[in-house]
């Protein structure tokens, strides 16, 4: 995931459409649910809803979100 990520936003820190990562609705819902319940991860992850930009929108965790950004520091996991 990290590296589709990188891949997608050029970096890290840009926020990427969950729709980019190419999984299926029901698919994207549930593995961005469990990385953001693991503490361990969670922590580098932030979820945005960006409405207004008529993205799809999934939900994490039962909250409506359409970007993710992740921290470099993310990598002190792999």
């Amino acid at each position: 995931m990290v590296k589709k990520y990188r891949d997608l936003a050029g970096g890290f820190g840009a926020a990427v459409s969950l729709s980019d990562f190419g999984l299926p609705r029901v698919n994207a819902e549930t593995v961005f649910s469990e990385l953001d319940e693991d503490y361990q991860i969670s922590r580098f992850l932030h979820f945005q809803n960006r409405e207004a930009e008529k993205f799809p929108v999934l939900l994490i965790n039962g909250f409506p979100q359409t970007h993710v950004t992740l921290d470099a520091e993310i990598e002190s996991l792999l």
